[in-house]
């Protein structure tokens, strides 16, 4: 299994429902979004997912999960045919209301040779920093 960053920058691409969709997850519902993917090449369903907020602070990683589908071509926002994954959600974190994992935090040791906040979406997530990312994410839930 592989693991890929996924960036939202909420004033490109607002995202009004997602306290809802919060609220759905704790309850234990099911929360799958689409994404935009740039390593349309190498990702395949049943990857591993992580959210980083990009833009306005606070900056950082937001939620995780899987992606539930191949790459698949669709339209995007300026209409332009581009490449998209379904994803699901195991951790979803409202960054207006509840502490991310931030860049500060993400930026130290090892980590701060990954890009956390990437240009572009559904970028590769290296390898030898996958299971640290893991670890650091679990921490920080538990914290919270």
């Amino acid at each position: 299994m592989n693991t890929f960053l996924f960036a939202w920058n909420p004033v490109k691409w607002p995202w009004p429902e997602i306290s809802e969709h919060v609220a759905l997850l704790k309850a234990s519902h099911t929360v799958t979004e689409r994404w935009t993917c740039a390593s349309h090449k190498k990702i395949k369903n049943g990857d591993r997912a992580f959210f980083s907020k990009v833009g306005a602070e606070p900056r950082g990683i937001f939620a995780s999960g899987f992606v539930t589908s191949d790459p698949f071509l669709s339209k995007g926002r300026k209409g332009k045919e581009i490449h998209f994954v379904m994803t699901r959600f195991d951790v979803l974190l409202d960054p207006d209301v509840t502490p991310i994992l931030t860049l500060d935090i993400l930026n130290i040791g090892r980590l701060e040779k990954q890009l956390w906040t990437p240009q572009s979406s559904g970028i590769s997530i290296k390898q030898e920093f996958s299971e640290e990312l893991e670890l650091l994410w679990k921490d920080f839930l538990e914290q919270q």
